[in-house]
């Protein structure tokens, strides 16, 4: 089977991952409504890696890069989402007091493409 181009898929198949990506789509609904595109040779499983982010073949730091201390932590949001998990990312030859960075992400929650974010931010010089 030839490489899959963003030409062979219908308009549609974006717009239900974008629906399922802002959660007016659950999993299950979302790979319902794809099954109905995969047609011939051209698999869901082929469409969803193909519509789907993919993070780890895009990282730019590592995540046990050894310039750099980088744990989860966890905190109490009670007004909230509740328990909260971040990455918590600085230099590990910090000689002063540096400037910090808050990144924000996404409502489906820390994925990869953040942490790297962070880890980035902090080889630049931030507390993260």
């Amino acid at each position: 089977m030839k490489d899959l181009k963003k030409e062979d898929i219908k308009q549609e198949v974006f717009d239900l991952y974008d629906d399922y990506a802002h959660n007016k789509l659950n999993r299950r609904q979302f790979v319902e409504k794809l099954s109905i595109y995969a047609v011939g040779g051209l698999t869901v499983s082929s469409l969803l890696s193909f519509v789907s982010p993919n993070y780890i073949d895009n990282l730019l730091v590592a995540p046990n890069d050894p310039t750099l201390n980088s744990d989860y932590i966890t905190y109490e949001s009670p007004k909230g989402g509740g328990t909260i998990k971040g990455l918590l990312s600085q230099p590990n030859d910090k000689k002063t007091k540096l400037p910090g960075v808050i990144v924000v992400h996404e409502n489906r929650g820390l994925n990869p493409y953040i942490e790297d974010v962070g880890r980035r931010t902090a080889k630049e010089g931030f507390i993260l």
